[in-house]
């Protein structure tokens, strides 16, 4: 089974039925509006990423606007500093969207936060953006992560 159609039919049920709701900053959603966010596992906040797990990501939003596409960027802010990091599928027509996107609908968003072994240990913020056609955030989240062994 190809990463795409697991995104697309196993993590939205995972995530629904066992994430934690996850207290999060708008960081300036443009054209959406963010009404939860869930994480699993994360039985408490912040939320503490193993080293070499990955975590399910669900972002319920309400789109203000039509879009064809729409596009996942994610940093890691430390000390102030946006650090890019790299999640498996940028493209979120492909995790639980059903593109085109509608203006006035709402969606579940459902990615995977991978965390590598190689990455220190350290508190920090993740930064998530959902972006559409016209480079404009659906949604723009931050929520504070803890990086353990």
């Amino acid at each position: 089974m190809a990463i795409r159609e697991v995104c697309v039919l196993l993590l939205p049920l995972l995530a629904l039925a066992y994430a934690e709701h996850v207290k999060f900053l708008d960081c300036g959603s443009e054209v959406g509006r963010v009404v939860l966010v869930d994480i699993h596992p994360c039985p408490k906040q912040p939320c503490q990423l193993h080293k070499g797990q990955s975590y399910a990501v669900n972002v319920t939003f309400n789109s203000e606007v039509s879009s064809q596409t729409s596009k996942a960027v994610v940093h890691g802010v430390i000390a102030g500093v946006p650090v890019p990091f790299p999640i498996p599928i940028e493209d979120g027509c492909q995790c639980g969207i059903s593109c085109p996107i509608q203006k006035q609908a709402s969606y579940n968003y459902v990615n995977q936060l991978p965390v590598k072994t190689e990455y220190p240990k350290l508190k920090l913020v993740v930064e998530w953006e959902l972006r559409d056609d016209n480079n404009k955030d659906l949604f723009c989240i931050k929520f504070p992560v803890q990086i353990v062994s």
